[in-house]
């Protein structure tokens, strides 16, 4: 890789609009550590046993008796 590729971007925070100078475009690290903090949320446990749907019919193979 040559230094150019691994210089920093700088760029305007596609969120807030603060100049940022980072190695990947994105927000910056002040609007990442919000949006984590507000995002985040936590995964709720299912207590119902899915049943599927009969409405499929079986086909003449399987039903077929040797």
């Amino acid at each position: 890789m040559t230094d150019t590729e691994l210089a920093p971007l700088t760029f305007d925070c596609p969120r807030c609009g603060d100049a940022v100078s980072a190695r990947f475009w994105g927000p910056c690290a002040a609007c990442v550590t919000e949006l984590r903090s507000t995002m985040t949320v936590e995964a709720e446990t299912v207590e119902t046993e899915y049943v599927p749907k009969m409405n499929v019919t079986p086909n003449a193979v399987a039903l077929k008796d040797d």
